[in-house]
């Protein structure tokens, strides 16, 4: 809405929430562009953006509040991969030794594998750009898993992947669920004045979480069997094989398209493959929602927002991806001679495209999102 001259989004409500099929196309686009550069500053400001969108659009449902978890997990992955390059090696060759540990033999059969040895400065960086690479992969995911609300891209699902996007769901929901878990049970002891840190108040809370994931279990699949999952009607079988036919062809084409553009030689073909793969997988769940029985109440709308927020991610990508092309120098900094990388301006403007989301979607009300966390009905 316009008041004035300040231009503002709307409140968050039913009607014209932003479709969870957008906020995943943005975070995986986000994803795309930090799987193509190690540099730091480019990371970084990954992470900040998403980050900055999750903090002004995150609603006060439970699976909002396991984007922290995601960052601690990004944080546990690079110094994991830390460790490994100081345990066990790294395979860049590197001249500043920082330190030579003992150096474990091993049999002639594990040849080119060691335990200690030199640990070298090149080893260490090219080490953590790559576990800061992964660990930028995985806050995009959180980021997407923290404002989509996982039932409701469910009940977006062609019918041909509902009974594959139960799982895909249900498995998503686990680490907010048991997030949401523990800082209940930590909030309970605290008020009751027990321990709530430490060893013993991790073994303490660890044992009602798991009974609480098994009684959530047990009415989850109590929910789907009466709302008769996995029930199919009755179709020829000549459509049966048309539609593997197709769905088959088209996610190879699609993954032979993608391989294509991704490549460094090969966009002449690529483009064609992806799109003639998704023309074909399109057609293949569109003849396979016909054996699923299943109704939608109140469909979410891909609206005007929704456009503005996924094209935003795949912008994102698509400017990062064009400059590791064209200046693969900047976006992989080298570590054989280490050198202080530097924030590249294209790519870096690519990205800031993926703050759009925190100017155009609605923005949520204090009291949004409390949905049930067995959200499943579709």
């Amino acid at each position: 809405m316009r008041t004035g001259r300040t231009w503002r989004a709307p409140v968050a409500h039913r009607s014209n929430s932003l479709h969870p099929g957008a906020w995943w196309t943005w975070a995986l686009g986000l994803a795309a562009a930090a799987s193509r550069t190690t540099n730091p500053l480019l990371l970084a400001l990954l992470v900040g953006v998403a980050g900055y969108v999750v903090a002004a659009r995150r609603t006060e449902a439970p699976w909002a509040r396991s984007y922290g978890a995601f960052v601690k997990l990004g944080l546990a992955v690079v110094g994991i991969r830390l460790f490994f390059a100081v345990a066990l090696g790294s395979p860049i060759p590197g001249t500043h030794v920082l330190v030579t540990l003992p150096q474990v033999p091993l049999p002639a059969w594990a040849q080119g594998v060691r335990i200690g040895g030199r640990v070298t400065a090149e080893g260490l960086l090219f080490a953590l750009y790559d576990g800061l690479r992964l660990a930028t992969l995985l806050i995009c995911v959180g980021a997407a898993n923290a404002l989509a609300s996982p039932s409701r891209l469910l009940k977006s699902l062609p019918g041909a992947l509902y009974e594959a996007g139960v799982a895909v769901v249900v498995a998503m929901t686990f680490a907010p669920n048991l997030v949401a878990d523990v800082r209940r049970l930590r909030a309970a002891r605290r008020l009751r004045g027990r321990p709530d840190r430490g060893l013993r108040g991790l073994l303490q809370v660890g044992l009602p979480v798991l009974e609480g994931a098994l009684e959530r279990s047990v009415a989850l699949a109590a929910a789907m069997d009466a709302r008769g999952y996995g029930r199919t009607a009755q179709v020829p079988p000549a459509v049966r094989r048309a539609t593997a036919a197709l769905t088959l062809g088209g996610l190879v084409g699609m993954c032979a398209g993608t391989y294509g553009l991704l490549a460094a030689s090969g966009a002449g073909y690529g483009l064609p493959v992806l799109l003639a793969g998704v023309v074909a997988a399109l057609a293949g769940l569109w003849l396979g929602g016909r054996r699923t029985v299943r109704t939608r109440y109140r469909p979410d709308v891909w609206g005007v927002r929704a456009w503005l927020v996924a094209a935003s991610g795949a912008a994102a990508a698509a400017v990062v991806i064009v400059g590791a092309a064209r200046d693969p120098a900047a976006l992989q900094p080298s570590v054989v001679p280490p050198v202080a990388p530097a924030l590249p301006v294209w790519p870096a403007a690519g990205v800031l495209l993926g703050l759009l989301p925190a100017i155009v979607a609605p923005v949520p009300e204090p009291t949004a999102g409390r949905e049930s966390e067995e959200g499943l009905s579709a």
